[in-house]
């Protein structure tokens, strides 16, 4: 077995392909086929670069607890099993999300170049990482990308009740531009996503007011117990209604689990989550022309940054201009892991002989 670097001793900052590689061991360790190793390793460490800390490298273990576990498909048949000119509908055979999320961006940017749009749905998939990340793909190919995705586990009620039927149900919208950053929208249509109360609590980080309320409504601020309430929706009222609307289009529309089926996979490793996830792709050229779409853009983004601010307001910022700023220092700096991650990758690495992250 091969000894790995302790990680704990030394905690600072990985490059990208550091991380990846690791995933990529890890992956193929466990079972997953080659390629799909590494596709995997690639998108969830391109997640971390892009500063989505609550949907990287801090999902590995769990995702390695699913597959030992068995509830993991590592050889899928991802095939299309509905289509038409501008749709297609996926089954993921319960594979890893990020590898049916990734057939999904590629048939939707490929039905856009034909149709002008392309949309595709999947079910029977697993949880995939960030929003963004699929919605970059067709901003990647000269397109505006959309995501939509059930979450798996449901941690929000309908307005006004306690039942929780709802997850964060995330949306990403990815829109190119000229020479300023994309607009890069991705939220859930909860306060905060799941994935961030658990970078808290790996952390050690208490959660701000208004993320999370127990039963009786007092705010909860603790992450460890964040079981004991549930996340609040965006704008209230508004935030509960965009939950089931992205619900009903990625996950009923498709087949997939919404409501009562959705699987907690955060306690049920065994179980099939059905998770139903759709990736849209919109072709700038079938509007006009590609350039000057995008020189609009850029002016917008000016107009929006140069407006006038409140007092004590430092910047206006753009949907994405962070994560953005934050991808480009990552790959400068390399993307730095909190100590208690390392600690648990550090043992992880010893348990599957695989040589540990090495701090830059």
């Amino acid at each position: 077995m091969t000894e790995p670097t302790s990680a704990a001793l030394r905690p600072g900052r990985v490059s990208f392909d550091q991380l990846k590689q690791f995933i990529t061991l890890a992956m193929t360790r466990l079972g997953l086929p080659e390629d799909d190793a590494c596709a995997v390793g690639r998108l969830m460490a391109e997640a971390e670069l892009q500063g989505s800390d609550g949907h990287g490298v801090i999902r590995l273990l769990p995702y390695a607890r699913r597959i030992r576990a068995g509830g993991l498909n590592l050889t899928p048949n991802i095939k299309v099993v509905q289509e038409r000119a501008g749709m297609a509908l996926l089954d993921g055979d319960n594979g890893m999300g990020h590898l049916v999320m990734e057939r999904a961006a590629q048939l939707a940017i490929e039905k856009a170049r034909n149709c002008g749009i392309g949309w595709v749905g999947s079910r029977l998939s697993n949880h995939a990482g960030p929003a963004s990340l699929y919605a970059r793909m067709p901003m990647a190919q000269n397109m505006i990308g959309l995501y939509f995705a059930v979450g798996n586990a449901n941690h929000l009620p309908p307005w006004g009740g306690l039942d929780m039927l709802l997850s964060t149900n995330p949306i990403a919208v990815a829109v190119p531009a000229g020479v300023e950053p994309p607009v890069v929208l991705d939220m859930a249509t909860t306060v905060a996503a799941y994935g961030k109360v658990k970078a808290k609590a790996q952390r050690g980080e208490m959660m701000p007011e208004g993320w999370m309320i127990d039963r009786q409504g007092n705010p909860l601020l603790d992450p460890k117990r964040a079981e004991e309430g549930f996340l609040m929706p965006i704008g209230g009222y508004k935030g509960y209604g965009l939950s089931l609307i992205v619900g009903l289009l990625a996950g009923t529309l498709n087949g997939a689990a919404m409501g009562k089926q959705v699987i907690d996979f955060n306690h049920d490793d065994t179980t099939t989550t059905n998770t139903g996830q759709a990736v849209v792709a919109i072709d700038l050229s079938a509007f006009g022309d590609v350039d000057a779409f995008k020189a609009r853009v850029d002016q917008l983004v000016r107009d929006l940054r140069g407006s006038d601010r409140m007092p004590g307001v430092e910047r206006i910022w753009l949907p994405g201009e962070q994560s953005h700023a934050k991808r480009l220092a990552n790959e400068r700096d390399g993307m730095e892991l909190p100590v208690p991650l390392l600690r648990q990758l550090d043992a992880f690495a010893l348990e599957q002989g695989i040589p540990g992250l090495t701090t830059l």
